[in-house]
């Protein structure tokens, strides 16, 4: 396997046609067809399903182009580390993060940490399932945002705290909850609600869903996958979603603290043992912004 042949399947994957991606690839269409070919024959099967007038995944390819996608990022990423012996100012900091939702707060930090180290290029990594842990214990990230109580303990790896975050009702900004300072559980199931099935909800608040979840009717039930498509929901007012406080809410929902629910740690995981001087700067900005929150 290489990456001429990923980069064919990504490219036909994503446009569902060989023309486009060998004009994007600025190769020709049989050289397309050839790498697919050959990379269909080394799997052991057939990728795509092509007729005439169309091209289609097939399960295997639909599963595999996620794993394409990750191993062409690894290979871009060990070029950029080789590329750093040459340019001695250059340092990348690889961030993981499983949850969008959050990529605000991280923007927060990164431009505080930019202006003390500007040098420093942020390569982010969101994924959003539990393979996440695998590259950051295996050494593919140097810091990983999280909810301590989902992520195992592991010997050398620290955490620092950034913030404590309640569990919320979250709701549209127009909705009559909105603006209240707390909600009870109670009030709760007399509400349409969108339960998230996700291993980016937190522990806590995925304990709150399945409590709660027994108490509603089938149609009063609206399900999705990840966070984003809860917060999708909500705004077009399917119902409420349960989740934690958002550190930089958008102004068009409202997080509202379920009454009798401890707030959960949220902060970043590091390597005791590191000597980075890019985490060492980055953790002490943390830090700042924490204090300040406090």
């Amino acid at each position: 396997m290489n990456t001429q042949q990923l980069e064919s399947f990504v490219q036909v994957a994503e446009n569902l046609n060989f023309a486009r991606a060998a004009e994007v690839l600025n190769i020709t269409q049989s050289a397309v067809s050839r790498q697919i070919h050959s990379l269909e024959e080394e799997l052991g099967t057939r990728l795509f399903l092509r007729s005439t007038r169309a091209v289609a995944l097939t399960p295997d390819g639909l599963s595999f182009l996620d794993d394409a996608k990750e191993i062409l990022t690894r290979l871009q990423m060990a070029s950029l580390k080789i590329g750093q012996h040459s340019q001695m100012n250059l340092q990348i900091l690889t961030i993981g993060c499983i949850n969008e939702l959050y990529l605000d707060l991280l923007s927060e930090l990164l431009a505080r940490y930019r202006k003390q180290i500007p040098e420093v290029h942020p390569f982010l990594r969101i994924v959003p399932s539990r393979s996440i842990l695998n590259f950051f214990f295996n050494g593919e990230m140097d810091l990983l945002l999280g909810f301590p109580d989902d992520i195992p303990e592991r010997e050398g790896i620290l955490y620092q705290e950034i913030a404590q975050v309640p569990i919320c009702c979250v709701v549209p900004a127009n909705h009559p909850f909105a603006g209240r300072k707390e909600i009870a559980e109670a009030e709760l199931r007399e509400q349409q609600i969108i339960l998230c099935n996700s291993y980016e909800t937190p522990s806590k608040a995925a304990a709150l869903q399945h409590r709660l979840g027994h108490l509603f009717s089938p149609a009063s039930i609206n399900y999705c996958e990840n966070t984003l498509a809860a917060l999708t929901l909500t705004r077009a007012g399917y119902g409420i979603a349960l989740l934690p406080w958002n550190l930089c809410p958008s102004l068009d929902v409202s997080y509202i603290p379920v009454a009798g629910m401890e707030p959960i740690s949220y902060g970043v995981f590091y390597k005791g043992s590191t000597k980075s001087h890019a985490v060492k700067a980055f953790l002490a900005v943390a830090r700042e912004y924490t204090q300040e929150l406090h």
